[in-house]
C-alpha cells in the first residue's frame, strides 16, 4: 500500500484565495490520475465541495470526531493523496492539533508524506503567519504561496522587509499562482464545475455544456501556468506517484491544444 499523503492549504488570514489553490491541486492530481479525496473544513456550508461535490466531505476540524473522520482512515482509505481545506483563521490550530494527535511526528518518521501549501496576504500580519508555522514544519513540505488571484500586490515596494520574512523558514519554496482573467474566474464561480471541467465545456453532471470559448480559453492558459508551477516542485513525486508521460484529461490544458467542440 501506497503510504498516505496529506497537503494542508491553509492561512490563518482570510480572503487570499486559499480554496481556489485548492481546487487546481485537485484538477492537478485529477488530470495526472491521481485518486484523491478531500476535506472542506469550513462547515456547515462548504466552498470546496461546491466544485468538487464527489470527492470533498464537510468536516469541522476542531471536533476529536470528525479528526478521527481524516486521519484514523488514512491508511485505509483507497484514495492515498488526501487534501484538507482549513477553513480561514484556523491554520495554527489545526497544526497543534496535528501535533497534539502525534501526526507531525508520524510525518517526521516517513510514515505520511506531509505538505503544507501556506496562502500569504500582502500584510504584515501574513507574513507573521510565516514565524508561527514555522515550529510545525519538520518533516514536512513547506510552500509559501503568493496568489495573485485577486491582483494582490506583495511587498514589491520594501524587497527587504519581504526577503527577511521569506527567509526564516529553512527550505521552504516559495510559489506563485498568476492572476486569473476577472470575467473568465467570475464564470467558472457562476457554474459550480472545477477548472477542468470548464475548460473541457462541461457542466456538473459531466454533460456538453456551453462555456464561452473566449473565457475558457483564458481559464486553460491559467490553469496550465499554475500546473506548471506544481510540475518545478515535482508534485506528483512528493505524493509517491510517478508523473505520466501525457496528462489523461484529454482538455487540452497541458498541450494548449483546442479542446474538442460541440
Amino acid at each position: 500500500m501506497a503510504k498516505p499523503a496529506v497537503i494542508v492549504v491553509g492561512a490563518d488570514k482570510g480572503g487570499v484565495g486559499k480554496t481556489t489553490v485548492s481546487r487546481t491541486l485537485l484538477d492537478y492530481f485529477s488530470a495526472n490520475n491521481i485518486p484523491t479525496r478531500a476535506f472542506d473544513t469550513e462547515s456547515p456550508r462548504g466552498t470546496l465541495k461546491r466544485f468538487h461535490p464527489d470527492i470533498t466531505e464537510i468536516v469541522d476540524m476542531t471536533t476529536t470526531s470528525d479528526q478521527m473522520k481524516i486521519f484514523d482512515t488514512l491508511n485505509s482509505a483507497s484514495p492515498s493523496v488526501t487534501v484538507i481545506d482549513v477553513r480561514a483563521g484556523l491554520m495554527s490550530n489545526a497544526l497543534a492539533n496535528l501535533r497534539d494527535i502525534g501526526f507531525l511526528d508520524a510525518a517526521k518518521s516517513g510514515q505520511i508524506t506531509f505538505a503544507v501549501f501556506h496562502i500569504l496576504g500582502p500584510s504584515i500580519a501574513s507574513l507573521d503567519e510565516i514565524a508561527e508555522t514555522a515550529g510545525f514544519m519538520q518533516g514536512a513540505k513547506y510552500f509559501l504561496v503568493k496568489n495573485f488571484i485577486n491582483n494582490t500586490s506583495f511587498f514589491e515596494w520594501d524587497q527587504a522587509t519581504y526577503n527577511s520574512y521569506f527567509h526564516r523558514i529553512k527550505d521552504a519554496t516559495e510559489l506563485t499562482i498568476p492572476k486569473l482573467n476577472e470575467m473568465a474566474y467570475e464564470q467558472v464561480e457562476v457554474s459550480k464545475v472545477p477548472f477542468l471541467k470548464f475548460v473541457a465545456n462541461k457542466g456538473p453532471q459531466d454533460e456538453a455544456a456551453n462555456y464561452s470559448f473566449v473565457l475558457r480559453g483564458y481559464v486553460r492558459h491559467w490553469l496550465a501556468n499554475v500546473w506548471s508551477e506544481f510540475d518545478r516542485i515535482k508534485l506528483t513525486d512528493i505524493v509517491g506517484k510517478e508523473k505520466p508521460t501525457g496528462r489523461s484529461s484529454g482538455n487540452g490544458v497541458a498541450s494548449g491544444a483546442q479542446d474538442g467542440e460541440k
